[in-house]
């Protein structure tokens, strides 16, 4: 929470701000250009969709996707001494803090992302849960600048859209496609997002960077089968 111990969230004007989708330099300068205008479109209808499910909507499938997270991160062996990636959420995004709040009481490290340099990849800083906050970048709260930075084993990723290849559609910032791209060896990345926001897919561009998971509400919803 904010030293002000409020949890409440402004909301996220990065769309206003990125606009990672569009590739002026990509093969077919057109097509991206007709992709990036598409996925605008999406991400309004999508949160229109998200915000038209309420408080009391958007409370109860983050209680389902926090169980089903509890069983996927049993499953693949997250233990005590790991780091873990999540987000602080905006605009209506599952918030997963109360799964976060036990897997700290079980010495799991947990980490929340950080725009420390616009347009580049993020930084993770370790998150205590009542830790001490700051507003970051389009005023989110973040850990402040003392706080250890971590590499995280794994990483859960808030989705707008999603398709059945694991891509991820976000605000389009490009910030998890960044950082995805330049870590070695890669976490283990689970996308979390609605069960309705799958798309048949979202045209994935050379920068996208595909998924391992996706969890939604109804479960574990997708897969990545090939190698990334």
């Amino acid at each position: 929470m904010t030293s002000s111990g409020a949890y409440a969230s402004p909301p996220c004007m990065a769309t206003e701000v990125d606009t990672f989708d569009f590739d002026p330099v990509a093969g077919n300068p057109e097509q991206a250009l007709d992709v990036a205008r598409w996925r605008r479109a999406q991400r309004k209808r999508l949160f229109d969709l998200r915000d038209g499910l309420g408080q009391s909507g958007r409370a109860d499938i983050s209680h389902a996707i926090c169980g089903h997270l509890e069983t996927l991160l049993d499953a693949i062996g997250l233990s005590a001494g790991m780091v873990l990636a999540a987000w602080w959420p905006i605009k209506g995004e599952a918030d997963v803090r109360p799964l976060l709040i036990q897997l700290h009481e079980k010495g799991i490290r947990l980490a929340l992302p950080v725009v420390a340099v616009r347009a580049a990849p993020l930084i993770f800083r370790r998150w205590t849960p009542g830790g001490q906050m700051e507003r970051g970048v389009w005023n989110i709260p973040v850990p402040p600048p003392e706080a250890e930075v971590l590499s995280p084993d794994l990483a859960l990723a808030p989705c707008l859209g999603w398709d059945a290849a694991c891509y991820r559609l976000g605000w389009g910032g490009g910030y998890y496609d960044r950082t995805l791209a330049t870590q070695s060896p890669r976490p283990v990345t689970i996308g979390v997002a609605l069960a309705a926001a799958q798309l048949a897919t979202i045209f994935p561009q050379p920068h996208d960077v595909a998924l391992n998971m996706i969890v939604t509400e109804a479960g574990l919803s997708a897969v990545r089968q090939d190698p990334l």
